[in-house]
């Protein structure tokens, strides 16, 4: 019985020794939580107290923790700034012009008013697939939040079939940055990777946005005014509807443009770096800025005074919101500076588990611990690296598998947790209830059709 005992006083320092990391992430979520909700502190002063602590706490010096949330909101802020900047201003001139009301009501005379949603779903996956998670976040809400004020239809059962879309397409498929980067990482074909990523994709979307979504009317959600179009104008007033629809999908038709044109002109042409440079989402959408100014602006009549104020307030709402993703971009880089993505790959690598659901349940870990899906899906490839090469494992599922863990269980320390939340102007625990539920059956099912597609390739 004393080496019972001996041996319990020394296996439990060990345990409490390896789970330390997580007991430390955890308890930082749960602080951040209690700080936000029970304290009612800003976000963006609890994100850097959180910081703080778990960077303590995990045995990284003061002057390292400052540099790191430092560096996680100047990585964070560096293109969101410009990306919600710019969007926000778009999203502000369609509103205001009617072009979000035109477009609202093409799309139910098309698809008639009980399967709208559908319609927005549809719309998200289009223009998620050339174009970063934030930037279609920012010009498609405008019409999501025009649709909802125009029909009386619930937020939620509105703009989650959309989001769906949106977060699937950022996770799953190439061109978006961590797909195409672990397709090359792993020596996927990019033609099988988009092809299997649509079979994966499109039940993933459904199940988590038009099944799911209406789950959630009873959650009253109160968007931000500056983005509803609010003024119901008369037929005369609106613009037409191809000049609404080319204005809002302004980014999406240049990166597109870009996109198919260099790859089909040779560099070395004068034209190369011109068309290769529109297709930046920065200079996308300043190009659709000032496209919109003139379409929805100066052509209609308007003073550019009065359109100008009308950027003003655009960008002094959001000003928040981009404190709240920097503070959760501070997280993300404490996280990453302690070890903790590598701490939870290797205990996690040393199991026996199917190549596909290893990756996937790596890349979930990370994901919940340092809330950036390109984080979580890069360095959950570099651990199973190795694994793609086996015989009998299909390099372009492992992508999908890794894609689909990433999005899994977003929460406090997600930049997309608090988009939603502040755009939607939501509770916490709403957000919960409904973004973090759609990102984690997107997870789920994604994984579900990659190992029934594993059982035909």
């Amino acid at each position: 019985m004393r080496y019972v005992t001996k041996g319990i006083y020394f296996i439990f320092p060990v345990i409490w020794f390896v789970m330390m990391p997580l007991i430390i992430v955890f308890t930082g979520v749960v602080i951040l939580l209690i700080l936000i909700t029970i304290a009612k502190i800003n976000a963006f002063i609890s994100f850097t107290l959180v910081c703080i602590y778990v960077g303590v706490m995990m045995g990284l010096p003061i002057e390292t923790i400052v540099e790191a949330i430092k560096k996680g909101m100047g990585d964070t802020l560096g293109l969101l700034v410009l990306i919600l900047g710019f969007g926000s201003m778009l999203g502000k001139l369609v509103a205001d012009s009617g072009a979000a009301q035109k477009i609202t009501q093409t799309l139910i005379a098309t698809f008639g008013l009980k399967k709208i949603h559908w319609a927005l779903m549809l719309t998200g996956f289009i223009v998620g697939i050339p174009m970063f998670y934030s930037v279609g976040f920012v010009i498609l809400v405008p019409i999501v939040f025009t649709v909802a004020a125009s029909t009386g239809l619930p937020l939620i059962f509105v703009g989650l079939p959309m989001l769906a879309s949106l977060s699937v397409t950022h996770g799953y498929l190439p061109p978006h940055p961590a797909p195409t980067a672990i397709a090359g990482m792993f020596g996927a074909s990019m033609g099988k990777t988009i092809f299997y990523g649509f079979l994966v994709a499109i039940p993933a979307i459904i199940i988590a946005g038009p099944v799911l979504s209406p789950r959630f009317k009873k959650i009253k959600a109160t968007p931000l005014k500056e983005f509803t179009g609010q003024n119901i104008l008369d037929e005369k007033e609106l613009p037409s509807t191809l000049i609404s629809i080319i204005t809002a999908l302004m980014p999406v038709i240049l990166i597109g443009f870009s996109g198919l044109f260099t790859k089909v002109i040779n560099e070395d042409t004068i034209f190369y770096p011109f068309i290769k440079g529109i297709g930046d989402p920065v200079i996308a959408m300043l190009l659709s800025v000032l496209f919109a100014i003139y379409t929805l602006g100066i052509r209609r009549g308007k003073r550019m005074k009065v359109v100008m104020d009308g950027m003003v307030q655009a960008i002094s709402s959001i000003a928040m919101i981009l404190l709240i993703l920097a503070g959760a971009g501070g997280l993300k880089e404490v996280l990453v500076a302690s070890g903790i993505s590598d701490y939870l790959g290797r205990l996690l690598s040393q199991s026996g588990m199917s190549p596909l659901i290893l990756a996937w349940l790596i890349a979930a870990v990370i994901r919940v611990s340092v809330g950036s899906a390109t984080v979580a899906g890069m360095t959950a490839a570099g651990i199973v690296l190795p694994l793609a090469s086996n015989p009998g494992v299909s390099p372009e599922l492992m992508v999908l598998a890794i894609g689909s863990g990433s999005l899994m269980l977003s929460h406090v320390n997600d930049g997309g947790f608090w988009m939603f939340k502040e755009y939607f102007n939501i509770s916490v625990k709403e957000t919960f209830f409904t973004w973090t539920v759609m990102e984690t059956t997107i997870s789920i099912v994604g994984i579900l059709v990659i190992l029934l597609l594993n059982n035909f390739i």
